[in-house]
């Protein structure tokens, strides 16, 4: 993934979760990026098939970081 688009994607998601401490990074697969959160690592971004300079966010919620009800 291009640098223009790794820091279009981090400002993104800092202003839409109003939250600074969020970081962007590349990894060994060029279509994809990792999402942390304060320096804990919470999902990846994908770039999407079609093309049209869209992305997708894949995020996990383990169990086990859920309150229990």
């Amino acid at each position: 993934m291009k640098d223009t688009d790794i820091k279009r994607l981090e400002t993104h998601l800092k202003r839409t979760f109003n939250h600074g401490g969020i970081q962007v990074r590349a990894r060994k697969q060029a279509d994809s990026v990792e999402v942390y959160v304060d320096d804990e690592f919470v999902g990846i971004v994908f770039e999407d098939e079609d093309g049209d300079g869209s992305f997708m966010f894949e995020m996990a919620i383990l169990g086990e970081d859920l309150p229990n009800a």
